[in-house]
């Protein structure tokens, strides 16, 4: 791995959890329940908030943009999250929920000095990246810049992360891991539990299915774990992805990007001291487990 491409991991583990605060925090499931949507499962509010920059996205643009979510789990929520409320509703809660878990957690600190300065870096970064491919990025980068450092470096932060995450889609598909198949090579590495993924909607049979498609390609073994080659695909789709993240990293240059990780050091003690994010490993790194 490159200096470079180690950088964008380093990067992406101290803002994902930033950014991903909006998929769990209480503030963030209040707002969701006053615009009027059905909060006893997350997913309702999170195709919503993470949908919403792409406009009144159907469910075909939203099952593209979300990848490894199965057809059916998105079509039961989009474009019916629209009949709730309007994307631009939407965008105004999904803003003030993060105004208040982050006013809630850091106090002062969150619109404080060190917050406006790591607030100018990430937006440095994130209006640096090239957004060819990635429609994600581009629309949450489309969107005005709000003014409190605290809501700028989580709009940065999400720029950043959808920027990585569109990458990460180009990926898997440069390896041809289709998105149920994205899923099962994952869990066969041990980097999450199946379980862990029944909320995107698979069937039994349509992750049997996928599994002996990656068999017959030689990635899986005869109980689902990888193979040795299965291993080497996954690094490579990883690898892949830090070097088409690596782009905002190279144009603010190292320095400026380590003075930026350990400026959000405290968004990331307040974020986890609070139990708001599932941890998990991966690849040897422990990072937050997050909905791709």
């Amino acid at each position: 791995m490159s200096v470079l491409s180690r950088l964008a991991r380093r990067m992406w583990h101290q803002l994902e959890p930033v950014h991903a605060a909006v998929y769990f925090s209480p503030q963030a499931s209040e707002a969701a329940a006053a615009l009027g949507y059905d909060t006893e499962s997350r997913w309702p509010s999170y195709f919503a908030y993470r949908s919403a920059p792409l406009g009144r996205a159907g469910a075909g643009l939203a099952t593209a943009a979300c990848y490894s979510f199965s057809p059916r789990t998105v079509a039961e929520h989009v474009p019916a999250v629209w009949e709730v409320a309007t994307p631009g509703q939407v965008l105004a809660a999904r803003l003030a929920a993060v105004d208040r878990t982050y006013r809630d957690l850091m106090g002062g600190k969150a619109v404080g000095p060190e917050a406006a300065e790591a607030a100018e870096l990430a937006k440095r970064a994130a209006e640096s990246v090239t957004v060819a491919g990635r429609p994600l990025a581009a629309a949450n980068l489309d969107l005005p810049w709000p003014e409190e450092p605290h809501l700028v470096l989580w709009q940065a932060a999400t720029v950043l992360r959808e920027h990585r995450g569109d990458g990460h889609l180009a990926a898997l598909q440069a390896a041809e891991l289709d998105p149920c198949e994205s899923l099962v090579s994952f869990a066969a590495i041990g980097a999450a539990p199946v379980a862990n993924f029944a909320g995107r909607g698979w069937s039994e049979q349509e992750w049997a299915a996928a599994r002996d498609r990656l068999a017959g390609r030689g990635l899986v073994g005869p109980g689902g774990e990888a193979t040795e080659q299965g291993r080497a695909l996954r690094e490579r789709v990883e690898l892949m992805t830090d070097e088409l993240a690596a782009q905002p990293w190279r144009l603010l240059g190292e320095e400026r990007a380590e003075r930026l990780a350990g400026l959000v050091a405290p968004f990331l003690g307040a974020v986890f001291e609070a139990g708001l994010l599932p941890m998990t490993s991966t690849l040897g790194i422990t990072t937050v487990a997050t909905p791709d």
